[in-house]
């Protein structure tokens, strides 16, 4: 953020000054000091549009807590930057510490956020990640670095606690017998959903007949399904991004490679270009992912219900993605790039946020609720009393606006993360039409297809 875009954040929403009468006068009491905030995110790039749509339920939390009378009469000021490349990072860390931030939020991307979160705890920062699943960023033992969303273990084991536990009896197989193949991009996000996908398939028992990975530039589509073929998987759990998400399932149509199964773990296959592009090809596939708007209404308890409807009506306002048209219809992604790309699925109190949205919101929400007010009570509030309040957290699951609660783990190998984080399974069950299926607290349908029609 420029410092005139923080100057005027900080004029809309200061605390308005109260007044004295002395002498016949009117004294004005000075207005109480902000409570900067750091925010990163690669707002310019190609990752521009969802990042924009996590720094917008980010922004919501911070205008609602705000309207609420601030942190103790403090405002909350959000400072925010945009950041391309980690390169970037150690600069704009310690401009914002010069700033007087003692806590950053952020920043989307599982890769720029690894590179910020290093650069924050060196700068003497608390970082608070928004939204980037990368087991690395929570497995350095950092202990100024917390993420209130899912891992990328959450989404992986996920997908296969999903396999062994639903999908198994369906394909009339018990989980000790199911056929699992897991495939994966060659970076730090997929292969940490993965290595979890293969550690919960353990815990079952089920066999890995296949465990791949495949390079982004060069994936070898027609070698690695030959590979799968061979190894015969009931189910497949795919780790991808969006591109090679779509590829993938492409070349196991002209491969005419057929399996009771597909679950995608994340990014691609809860995509609007994924649906939108693959069409009929889609139906019947599953996605393992942090919730969207349109999850069974039970998941969240009365507090966390009436945040959420806050949310949604502030991010219709706000012009935010996935307009609701009517209370009675579904919500509908991606109308922005053409009608052939408007996803349908179900609802929650009419128009809602984004994936990208809701994480943002509720990792924001936490904070500015929940972790800061502790902080502001101490002696002083600074970075290690900010720290020390999150640690302290024990909110029960179904709390926060997306259904997940908070309490950090104390593990070095996932220092900072929350094991409370919830992930959920939804499928596409008609063309460009979603249906959320698991878990029960959270689902809007049953499971079908299985299994997969082609």
């Amino acid at each position: 953020m420029t410092r005139g875009r923080l100057q005027a954040l900080l004029l809309g929403t200061a605390v308005v000054a109260a007044s004295l009468v002395a002498a016949g006068q009117l004294i004005p009491r000075a207005a109480p000091p902000p409570i900067v905030v750091g925010a990163v995110f690669p707002l310019a790039g190609s990752t521009g549009p969802l990042a924009l749509q996590e720094e917008l339920g980010v922004r919501i939390a911070a205008q609602l807590v705000n309207a609420d009378g601030g942190i103790g009469g403090r405002p909350i000021a959000l400072d925010v930057r945009t950041l391309e490349s980690g390169q970037e990072a150690p600069a704009v860390m310690a401009s914002l510490h010069a700033e007087g931030a003692q806590v950053v939020i952020g920043a989307y991307a599982s890769d720029l956020s690894i590179a910020a979160s290093a650069a924050a705890a060196d700068a003497g920062l608390v970082y608070w990640e928004a939204g980037a699943v990368a087991d690395r960023l929570t497995g350095r033992g950092l202990p100024m670095v917390f993420r209130v969303g899912a891992s990328g273990a959450n989404l992986g084991s996920n997908s296969a606690r999903f396999a062994t536990s639903q999908l198994a009896s369906r394909l009339g197989k018990q989980p000790g017998s199911l056929r699992l193949a897991i495939v994966a991009a060659n970076d730090d996000y997929a292969t940490s959903v993965a290595a979890a996908a293969t550690r919960e398939a353990a815990v079952a028992g089920a066999p890995i007949v296949l465990h791949a990975t495949y390079d982004l530039t060069l994936p070898r589509w027609p070698q690695l399904m030959a590979r799968l073929a061979a190894a015969r998987p009931d189910v497949i759990i795919l780790a991808s991004h969006i591109p090679d998400g779509i590829s993938f399932r492409r070349a196991m149509l002209a491969a005419k490679l057929h399996v009771g199964a597909l679950i995608g773990s994340t990014m691609a296959e809860c995509s609007p270009d994924f649906a939108g592009d693959l069409g009929a090809d889609a139906v019947g596939i599953f996605a393992s992912d942090r919730p969207t708007a349109g999850f069974q209404p039970g998941a969240l308890n009365s507090e966390a219900r009436a945040n959420y409807d806050l949310l949604a009506r502030a991010w219709t306002r706000a012009g935010g993605a996935s307009p609701v048209s009517s209370p009675d219809e579904a919500v509908e992604y991606g109308k922005d790039q053409g009608p052939e790309y408007g996803i349908h699925g179900p609802m929650l109190a009419g128009a809602g946020p984004t994936e990208e949205g809701l994480s943002g919101f509720s990792a924001a929400w936490v904070l500015f609720r929940d972790v800061l007010p502790a902080a502001a009570n101490s002696p002083a509030l600074n970075a290690g009393t900010i720290a020390r309040a999150a640690r302290q957290l024990d909110i029960p699951a179904g709390s926060l606006a997306n259904g997940a609660g908070v309490r950090f783990s104390t593990d070095a190998a996932t220092l900072g993360q929350n094991t409370r984080a919830t992930a959920v399974i939804w499928q596409w069950q008609a063309v460009r039409s979603y249906t959320f299926v698991w878990p029960a607290s959270y689902a809007t349908g049953s499971i079908a297809m299985v299994p997969l029609p082609r």
